[in-house]
């Protein structure tokens, strides 16, 4: 490979970032800078100097959405002179083959995390030619997520380098420890708005508290639901639980520890009626708590719709607690009194929308940005601001359908670029908003509520005052939890620095990066094949350790495929309870019965297993009765990640010793007419199980498909005329 030499273009670095840029050079480096100030460039600075000194290896960037890669490709292309050939998004859309092909041509990858984990466990790619990875949003490198998998093993190359950057960590020492250890951080670089290297490339943020007051509607609905919530806590306390609390005082934090605690009773085989009265009761009272901070905070349109689903639900459910709440005299009347003042606004969106009014006559020009957690309340709002002139809202919400709304991620950075180019001036943004996304030039960010996170509220912020004066405007409901919550949020930040400002000291030590790296296992013992799906990511990097040859499959039936006679569904304590409560368990049974000669569970977990989730515990004895006696699938239990990985390891060996260890994955062969069809139409050229299933449903079965001419091919989307020649050939090819 000729080498060339890379430079920044129509971009001059401000002097702290070549100052983090230099000292990120020679360490892993966590860089905590505020949302605006420039932690991509610092990723391109550091990515021309490690491309620039290494010629024949590689940078990639990993960002957790699609809409984040590709912002980090845009800066890439106009601030650096790298030909666009050499740079490319791997995204799971692109089949495994193809990744593997174009990892292998481009110099410069960016990608979502999972998908190029999926590559590294696979060995479709060679994770040694990797000079940089630059993990965006850091602080999410913790517990199973994918960066956590991909960081560990990327370690153990020769001559790595990571660059993580987050606007903060979080605000507990041992989530930051552990984002640091998960990454091998060896230095942090931290920057605020007012460090001095910062402050003179920083517009001033005017931060407002606007505080409301309920009125005497709202008082006396939340005067009902307070009295309703206090009675139910008395029940308890009558009971003999909560004894030593305050009933005004109890959080969801006391009930859902109390939950535990009696779920434990149960499992300790005491049915008193007290421990199943309470157990009811506390159930009820989450409920409650949910409606008070929707009236507090919200307003009654979403209380509305919460209490219309309790009802609803209320009509065909078995949950006692459900059906006692939609009986209770004082639920129906508050239920009974938010629909007679369904009109009525909360306060908070009254003052909502004269502070934007008068912000937008003032500039017309101005954009703001409003953060509300509610989906159904970031729906009020909206359709509350369009209905005044001069304002033209739209909401800005993450995939998940609910009532018909959801984003994709391509629409999600459509509507950006429509704010952008001001085709409106307000966006009415969830918690999907908060993280990343390059918004220029907010001159208003709005809370419609505090929240309790220092990540959030940081992150939040950090969307205005870039590249002029901005304003953080924050509303808060007096005599509510928004109070409690705003210096809940506020003592977090300040908590922040301290953990940092003694954790940026010799004690982080350097890592050996010597050790061996995951491609030096040449021969290993066995193949396991996983379920593309499994999320438990500690199991795989079990294996991954022992020197198993690790294959990420789509496996129709199982998580876990050992030999072609076994195959494992795997479940940890809280799924498998889960899996029971919601039905999924006797759907999967029949299929790895059917699929496997010898099928097993594997459950995983030292907690107690009935007293995870409300569920009775002769639930439990039922469904694992059903399962050694009606379906004769043996179980078997592990406690941690090292204990399922060597068991797997010692089943495999048992099974695959004197046989070649690359098996085929019988696991993959569908069993029901849905998936047959899917998997027929999926192995045509360029198509996979996603595109399968637009062509079904666009045709309605496999004979249309087939019989589609290329033209009508086309209307599917992702299908152009290239793939659809492809397909057509393919069909209508002689076999010989």
């Amino acid at each position: 490979m000729p080498t060339v030499k890379y430079n920044l273009k129509d971009f001059k670095p401000r002097l702290y970032q070549e100052t983090i840029v230099e000292k990120a050079t020679k360490d892993n480096t966590l860089v905590v800078l505020p949302t605006g100030l420039g932690k991509t460039a610092i990723a391109l600075m550091l990515a021309l100097h490690r491309l620039n000194k290494y010629p024949d290896k590689k940078v990639v960037i990993l960002a957790p959405t699609r809409p984040l890669v590709s912002q980090h490709l845009e800066a890439f292309r106009k601030n650096s002179d790298i030909p666009e050939d050499e740079m490319i998004v791997l995204t799971g859309q692109i089949q495994p083959a193809k990744r593997k092909e174009l990892f292998k041509e481009k110099r410069v990858i960016f990608s979502t995390p999972q998908g190029l984990e999926n590559d590294m466990i696979s060995k479709r790619i060679d994770i040694s030619k990797i000079t940089l990875l630059v993990v965006d949003e850091a602080h999410r490198t913790v517990g199973d997520y994918s960066y956590v998998l991909f960081a560990k093993h990327y370690n153990k190359v020769q001559n790595n380098l990571i660059l993580a950057l987050t606007a903060s960590p979080g605000s507990e020492k041992e989530k930051i420890e552990e984002v640091c250890r998960n990454l091998q951080i060896e230095h942090i670089e931290r920057r605020t708005k007012e460090s001095q290297d910062v402050s003179p490339y920083v517009h001033k943020t005017e931060t407002l508290f606007v505080e409301v007051v309920l009125d005497d509607r709202f008082k006396e609905m939340l005067k009902i639901v307070r009295k309703c919530l206090v009675a139910k806590i008395n029940e308890i306390k009558q009971n003999g639980f909560l004894k030593d609390k305050i009933a005004t005082r109890i959080s969801k934090k006391d009930i859902l520890q109390l939950q535990g605690a009696l779920r434990g009773e149960l499992n300790n085989q005491n049915y008193d009626s007290a421990v199943l009265s309470s157990l009811s009761l506390a159930a009820q009272v989450m409920k409650v708590m949910h409606a008070v901070e929707l009236l507090e905070t919200q307003g009654l349109k979403p209380l509305q719709m919460y209490l219309d689903d309790l009802f609803e639900k209320a009509k065909t459910t078995k949950v006692k607690a459900t059906i006692a709440l939609a009986q209770n005299p004082a639920i129906r009347i508050l239920k009974q009194r938010v629909e007679e003042n369904i009109d009525y606004e909360h306060p908070k969106l009254i003052k909502l929308k004269s502070i934007i009014l008068a912000k937008i006559k003032k500039t017309p020009s101005a954009k703001i940005i409003i953060f509300n957690q509610y989906r159904d309340s970031i729906t009020n709002i909206v359709n509350s601001l369009n209905k005044i002139d001069g304002i033209h809202a739209k909401e800005f919400v993450g995939q998940a359908k609910k009532r018909g709304s959801g984003l994709s991620q391509k629409e999600q950075l459509a509507r950006i670029q429509e704010f952008a180019n001001n085709e409106f001036n307000v966006i009415v943004m969830s918690s999907v908003g908060e993280e990343g996304l390059d918004i220029p030039e907010v001159d208003v960010v709005i809370f419609y509520e505090p929240i309790p996170s220092a990540i959030r509220s940081i992150q939040r912020r950090g969307r205005t005052g870039r590249h002029a004066e901005g304003q953080v405007i924050m509303l808060v409901a007096k005599g509510t939890r928004d109070e409690a919550y705003k210096w809940s949020a506020y003592h977090k930040e300040r908590k922040v620095n301290e953990i940092i400002a003694g954790m940026n000291k010799p004690s982080i030590k350097k890592q050996d990066k010597s050790q061996s790296s995951l491609e030096t296992f040449n021969d290993p013992l066995v193949t396991i094949f996983v379920d593309v799906r499994e999320k438990t990511k500690g199991v795989i990097s079990e294996l991954l350790d022992l020197g198993v040859n690790v294959k990420i499959e789509r496996l129709s039936a199982a998580d876990y495929l050992l030999s072609t006679e076994i195959g494992v569904e795997f479940k940890t304590i809280e799924d498998f309870v889960d899996s029971i409560i919601d039905g999924r368990l006797l759907e999967q049974l029949p299929k790895l019965k059917e699929a496997f000669p010898s099928p097993l569970i594997v459950v995983q977990g030292d907690q107690d297993i009935f007293s995870v989730r409300n569920i009775h515990p002769n639930a439990i004895y039922g469904m694992l009765s059903t399962i050694a006696l009606s379906f004769r699938v043996p179980i078997l239990y592990t406690k941690n990640a090292k204990e399922t990985s060597n068991l797997f390891l010692n089943i495999a060996k048992r099974e695959q010793t004197g046989k070649s260890h690359e098996f085929n994955p019988i696991a993959t062969k569908p069993t029901t007419t849905r998936e047959q069809q899917e998997f027929l139409v999926g192995s045509l050229p360029g198509v996979g199980i996603t595109l399968a299933r637009k062509l079904l449903t666009h045709f309605g079965s496999i004979e249309e498909v087939i019989k589609a001419p290329i033209q009508e091919l086309k209307k599917i989307e992702k299908i152009g005329h290239i793939k659809a020649k492809k397909i057509r050939s393919f069909i209508e090819e002689k076999y010989s």
